[in-house]
């Protein structure tokens, strides 16, 4: 029932109005744009973020560090959520470790892991180039979907920008297309019901 009512106001009738015209050239136009113009945002945007998470991947890559940590003793508790973080996602529980420093010597401190660990326990851990226990570094898949999402949504923003603006458009040709049958009425009704008035 739309597509007919579409393609009825690009027909030739007596009964189209030149706001009917105007709203079938912005439904196309809002079209074109949506598909041309949100692609184009999209792929761009994927790009761009593609080649910075690239960059970030290579930079952790080049500063993160495996090592193997021993565990000296458990804590009481579950991990925070900021130790999760920094342990890679690792949640559950805390222990005391130690573990080789990159100037050759032991650091210690406390780390989460996912399972409960008794001392002399031996696990992987990441540290960054001073020691430090950081996250595990980012994969290439891992960038290469983040940076799809991050294309797909600013394509889905760019479409529904441009839906936005077709919605607003479409809205002030109906209150025009509404003033002008009042104005039509507001004629016809002096006229109205009189013999000679040719109706």
């Amino acid at each position: 029932m739309r597509a007919t009512r579409w393609v009825w106001r690009w027909r030739r009738n007596p009964l189209r109005r030149r706001t009917d015209v105007l709203e079938a050239w912005v439904g196309l136009a809002a079209v074109v744009l949506m598909l041309v113009a949100g692609t184009a945002v999209g792929w761009t945007t994927g790009s761009l973020a593609h080649q910075a998470l690239r960059q970030t991947v290579r930079d952790q890559h080049r500063h993160r560090h495996p090592v193997t940590a021993t565990t000296l003793r458990a804590l009481p508790g579950r991990a925070a959520e900021s130790e999760r973080e920094t342990t890679g996602g690792r949640e559950g529980h805390r222990v005391v470790a130690r573990w080789p420093g990159p100037d050759g010597g032991t650091l210690s401190g406390v780390v989460a892991v996912r399972h409960a660990a008794r001392p002399g326990y031996r696990f992987a851990l990441w540290t960054d180039d001073r020691g430090r226990v950081s996250g595990r570094p980012m994969d290439e898949d891992t960038a290469a979907v983040h940076a799809g999402l991050a294309g797909a949504a600013t394509a889905a923003a760019t479409a529904g920008l441009v839906e936005a603006v077709r919605r607003l458009v479409v809205w002030r040709l109906a209150r025009r297309r509404y003033a002008l049958w009042d104005r039509a009425w507001r004629r016809a009704a002096h006229t109205w019901g009189r013999a000679d008035a040719g109706s």
